[in-house]
């Protein structure tokens, strides 16, 4: 099997998976169904991805990659944390607010009282690999002057808070709609300045 034909395979999985999980829940997605809506053999899943716990964890991986990637150049190569954050933010809240972020912590509420394990993954490479990076980030902003009021740590929760807030939980419960480009743009420049305000120097 070629790598560009086993990837093409992979992709038509994992969208399969999405699609069942947003529309039957974690509980009820099976890796047969899945597995038939991909067109692919049930066997093939389990080879590739062990089992259904670990499939949907491929899944939450996947959707934290592209901010975790950003945020770890934005690390590697000494970029000014104030331009990093300017690229970082509209990224990062069109990731937690997309379709597939909301399948995913819509089917962790779901999960709580039944496997609980989809909740403690999206934790793990959610807030728990993001947050350590972003205190990384504003650590270099408080070196370098730009932060001068509270902790890295702190400047990280404000941060996420001004950032998100409550949109993400709105998006799951079904009461607001994805923000467009024009949206997440300037809530995320609002997120900046705002920060600026409250940890930069008076």
């Amino acid at each position: 099997m070629s790598g560009d034909y086993a990837a093409r395979r992979r992709a038509a999985i994992k969208e399969a998976a999405f699609e069942i999980l947003a529309e039957k829940g974690y509980k009820a997605a099976s890796m047969l169904e899945i597995a038939r809506r991909a067109k692919a053999s049930n066997e093939t899943l389990y080879k590739w991805f062990g089992n259904k716990q670990a499939l949907f964890r491929t899944l939450v991986e996947d959707n934290a990659r592209e901010a975790r990637d950003l945020l770890e150049k934005a690390l590697s190569d000494n970029s000014d944390p104030v331009e990093a954050l300017s690229r970082l933010g509209p990224l990062l809240l069109a990731i937690v607010t997309s379709e597939k972020a909301v399948a995913l912590n819509r089917a962790a509420a779901g999960d709580v009282f039944e496997t609980a394990t989809l909740g403690s993954t999206i934790a793990e490479h959610g807030r728990e690999a993001i947050f350590p990076l972003l205190k990384d980030l504003f650590e270099r902003a408080f070196r370098d002057g730009t932060l001068t009021d509270g902790t890295p740590a702190e400047a990280a929760e404000t941060y996420i808070n001004l950032l998100i807030g409550d949109l993400q939980i709105r998006r799951v419960i079904g009461v607001a709609p994805p923000p467009d480009r024009e949206e997440t743009e300037a809530r995320a420049a609002r997120a900046v300045a705002k920060l600026l305000r409250i940890h930069g120097s008076a």
